[in-house]
């Protein structure tokens, strides 16, 4: 199957393991990506919090740039998936806002392109049952809890996502994967996002309070599929009795869990070192042929 592709900027940079990842598994897997011709940033977090119609006009333009390829449009990134989709909601419930939006002539000659998150680009292209055939190093004795955070599912009318307060796609990937996701209740709980940069503090208690609930069901380690909720996730649980738990992107599970080694889906690059719990479970070696 064959996806335009949005990769945004983080996944080359702070979230650059994800980008690295999310390549790695879909090539085994044969899910084609194109990636989009001359995008710009989404805007993230302070385009939409500082000037809407720039935050409009920033992933219209996207939107447009995408339209051509006659695809749906896959965003990995949770940030950059809550832009666009909040623009292709925006501009589907009023059509007359494309007279006054970057791409718009683009967009009213070719359509909207459907934006998906990871999650539904996996629900389109894989099927779970095909997927545990596929593994060849089973992820036995990893315990995550599945951090699904706040982008990926909020607002609901707006994501067409999972359920917005009891998801389950991410778990069902981890156990197609051979590991056994923890049961939990902080799973859509927010880590503080963006304040990491001016109220740690904040970020901090999140952060541990997420961490704490996950260690108290049993989980040995995180799966995300946001960048933000590992980057806190990693660098701000607070320094207690307990080592930090490891936080990994789903997209490196399932790289791992197909054969490929820890260096080609990005688990080098990680602020909490994932070795000694990969080794433990005799989970970090070559490539699996």
């Amino acid at each position: 199957m064959k996806f335009a592709y949005y990769p945004g900027c983080t996944l080359s940079t702070t979230a650059k393991e994800f980008g690295q990842s999310m390549e790695a598994m879909c090539r085994v897997l044969g899910i084609e990506l194109e990636e989009v011709p001359d995008w710009n940033c989404c805007g993230a977090s302070c385009a939409t919090t500082l000037n809407h119609a720039l935050d409009l006009n920033l992933n219209a333009r996207n939107l447009s740039l995408a339209a051509p390829l006659g695809l749906d449009l896959a965003v990995p990134c949770a940030a950059c998936f809550a832009r666009l989709k909040g623009a292709q909601h925006e501009l589907s419930e009023d059509p007359e806002l494309l007279d006054h939006v970057e791409g718009g002539e683009q967009l009213k000659q070719h359509g909207l392109p459907r934006v998906l998150n990871f999650l539904q680009v996996m629900d389109r292209a894989v099927d779970l049952d095909e997927l545990k055939t596929r593994v060849v190093r089973p992820l036995t004795g990893l315990r995550p809890a599945a951090y699904y955070g706040c982008l990926l599912l909020r607002p609901p009318d707006t994501a067409e996502s999972d359920d917005p307060e009891r998801p389950e796609a991410m778990e069902r990937i981890l156990e197609a994967l051979g590991c056994e996701p923890v049961t939990w209740y902080a799973k859509t709980d927010c880590c503080g996002a963006a304040l990491a940069a001016t109220r740690s503090d904040i970020v901090e208690t999140l952060c541990t309070k997420i961490a704490e609930r996950a260690r108290k069901a049993g989980a040995n380690c995180l799966a995300t599929a946001c960048p933000m909720c590992h980057l806190n996730m990693e660098s701000r649980q607070r320094p207690d009795k307990h080592a930090p738990l490891p936080t990994f992107f789903v997209t490196e599970l399932i790289g791992l869990a197909l054969g490929l080694r820890p260096q080609e889906v990005g688990l080098g690059a990680h602020l909490v070192n994932p070795r000694p719990l990969l080794r433990a479970l005799d989970l970090w070696g070559t490539a699996v042929a």
